[in-house]
This record gives structure tokens, C-alpha cells and sequence, in this order.
């Protein structure tokens, strides 16, 4: 026997409503009395009533769906912010599509062509180097209020963003490091011209400077949060004459290479050479030595970021006051002891 799927005519005499005040609850909850909209809550539950979204989606000329925007999906950062992105939108009547630009580079068009092509609603973008000029063909279309950046950003673009207060992090670091008696404090930075990038290091130099260390140029480092820069940046402590006895590094995955690299060059971490990551990555708990790092809440920033734009799809007229920094915290682990004398 073939079970009779559910209407919202159903759901209506259920309610002892108008077919009109279902479909209020179901687009507009808040435009409808708690009372009514209990009673009709109930009767979709007791009926077994489901939204054909397809078809809803097509009536309201909305795609129901939106981008995610990833650097690199191999990296092990992103896989709490998805985690989080994924908790935001459950529950909601979007799903969610992932692309990872470093793969598939954006064209200064492509962005907007998701939405020209009516293929997304909004999205959310982890990458802080997509063009200026990709930014301003979607602002010439009307698509810069359904587009959130999340933990890096494009500076000089007026759009929202959810990040984590990075410059605190980085002085948080340097005083950790600081109060261990540490004095020569090196530092390994992300990529040239990345926005988290400078924000660390800015945060590091004002901290340095405040704390009266020595800001030698030879400390500071580049790198580019990966593995590889972390091995590099290890050759080149290990070459110099005055080492020094801490570095703080601007991703967890610089950390761990460089920690490698210097034990296998034959040094101790911690009691020949602190190191502080940025980030807690799941690894960091469970490398050798286990890493002392700046937490960023990834799951919490990615849920954010979620609703986020949810709120700015549901009201896109809206004026929304600039969304604060998320605060990190450092955690204490192995990897950091006193400063040997």
C-alpha cells in the first residue's frame, strides 16, 4: 500500500488554519502569533509534512544554496571551521558548497558568476587573496550583501568579517614567552602580503617593543604557514651566531617543521629552544613535544559566519554594526619552558 505523502492542505485542517498562515510560518516565523505558530509547528510534526525546497526555491527565484570559498582544503585548520560552517546552516533551508581556490583559482567574473548564474545565495570566503576586481564586479551587481569573509579579509573592502583577534594572540605569545625569561625571541611569519600575516606580526613587534626585546632584523623569518617554511626557518636559526632561545611562529604547521628540523640538528625543545604555534590544530596536542599555541575558536567562527549570512540573506536592507573579534586563548603545553642560561 502506497502511503499518501502530506500537503500543506493537511497540515492546514490539522491546524485549524488557512493553507496562507502555514506558509507564513514556514517563510515568515515571526510575522505569526506564538500560539498559531505552535499549533502549526505540531501539526507538520504530526502529519509528517515535508518542504519541497526545489520547488520553494523556484517560486522565491533563490538557489538555496551557498559557497564556501577555502584556500587549501588540505590543510588541517579548515577542518574545524567547516565543522562549525556546517553546525551554522543545519537547520536552515541552504546547503552548502565547497570550492578550494588554490585549485581552482578565481577569474576576477567568477564569483559573481555563481550568483549571475543563480547557482548560489550568498558566501562565505576563508580567503583573504581574491582580487580587488573580483570584489568589485560583485558590488556592481548588487552581490557585495551576501558575501562574509571569515578569519582572513581583503583590506580596503568594506565587507563583513568573522575573525579571530590575531594581533592579541601574537602578544600573548611574546609575554608567555617573555615571563619564561626568554629575551632573544625569534619569529616565523606567514606569506608576504596575507593579512594575518601582518596582523601577527604587528601584534609581535608591539609586544616586543613594550616589553623593551631586542628587535634584531635577523629574528623575523618568512615563512608561509607551511610545513616546508617551518624546516627552512629552522636552517636558518641553526646558522646563526647569537640564537635564540624562543621563536614564535605564526601557524601550528610552521611550528611543527621547525621543531623537527631542530631536533633532528640535535637541540632539545623546550630546554635549548621554546616554540609557540598560532592556531591549535588537533596535532598540536599530540605531537612530541606537545605544542604550547594561540587557540582560535574554529568551530565558534565558522558557525558565526554561518549565521552571519543567514541573517544578511533573510534581511538584505538592514544596516549590521561591525562584527568584534573573536578572543583566542594560549594554551600551555611542552614545547615551552625556561629560558636556558
Amino acid at each position: 500500500m502506497i502511503q499518501k505523502t502530506a500537503t500543506i492542505q493537511d497540515v492546514a485542517r490539522a491546524a485549524r488554519v488557512s493553507t496562507a498562515t502555514v506558509s507564513r510560518v514556514l517563510s515568515a516565523p515571526n510575522r505569526v502569533a506564538p500560539r498559531t505558530r505552535e499549533a502549526v509547528e505540531e501539526a507538520i510534526r504530526e502529519t509528517g509534512y515535508r518542504v519541497n525546497l526545489a520547488a520553494r526555491n523556484l517560486r522565491m527565484q533563490r538557489a538555496g544554496s551557498v559557497l564556501v570559498l577555502v584556500p587549501n582544503l588540505g590543510k588541517p585548520f579548515y577542518s574545524g571551521i567547516l565543522a562549525g560552517i556546517s553546525e551554522g546552516f543545519a537547520g536552515s533551508e541552504y546547503s552548502v558548497l565547497i570550492t578550494d581556490t588554490e585549485s581552482n583559482p578565481l577569474q576576477p567574473e567568477s564569483l559573481a558568476g555563481y550568483f549571475l548564474d543563480g547557482r548560489i545565495d550568498g558566501a562565505i570566503c576563508l580567503d583573504g587573496g581574491i582580487s580587488p576586481e573580483s570584489l568589485a564586479f560583485c558590488a556592481r551587481r548588487g552581490f557585495d550583501k551576501r558575501i562574509v569573509f571569515l578569519c582572513e579579509w581583503v583590506d580596503g573592502e568594506d565587507y563583513p568579517i568573522v575573525a579571530s583577534d590575531n594581533a592579541d594572540g601574537a602578544r600573548l605569545a611574546m609575554r608567555h614567552l617573555h615571563s619564561l625569561g626568554h629575551r632573544k625571541i625569534a619569529h616565523v611569519t606567514g606569506p608576504e602580503g596575507n593579512v594575518l600575516t601582518s596582523a601577527r606580526r604587528d601584534g609581535m613587534m608591539a609586544e616586543r617593543t613594550r616589553l623593551g626585546l631586542p628587535a634584531r632584523s635577523e629574528l623575523i623569518v618568512r615563512g608561509d604557514f607551511s610545513l616546508e617554511s617551518g624546516h627552512a626557518a629552522a636552517e636558518r636559526i641553526l646558522g646563526m651566531k647569537d640564537r635564540p632561545t624562543a621563536v614564535f611562529c605564526a601557524a601550528d604547521m610552521v611550528a611543527f617543521g621547525l621543531m623537527a628540523r631542530l631536533q633532528a640538528a640535535g637541540l632539545n625543545v623546550p630546554r635549548d629552544i621554546s616554540v609557540v604555534g598560532f592556531d591549535d590544530i588537533e596535532m598540536s596536542e599530540y605531537y612530541v613535544p606537545a605544542l604550547t599555541t594561540i587557540r582560535q575558536n574554529r568551530q565558534y567562527l565558522g558557525r558565526r559566519a554561518a549565521e552571519l549570512l543567514i541573517d544578511r540573506l533573510a534581511r538584505p536592507d538592514d544596516q549590521f554594526d561591525a562584527e568584534p573579534l573573536t578572543p583566542v586563548e594560549l594554551v600551555v603545553r611542552d614545547s615551552t619552558g625556561p629560558a636556558p642560561r
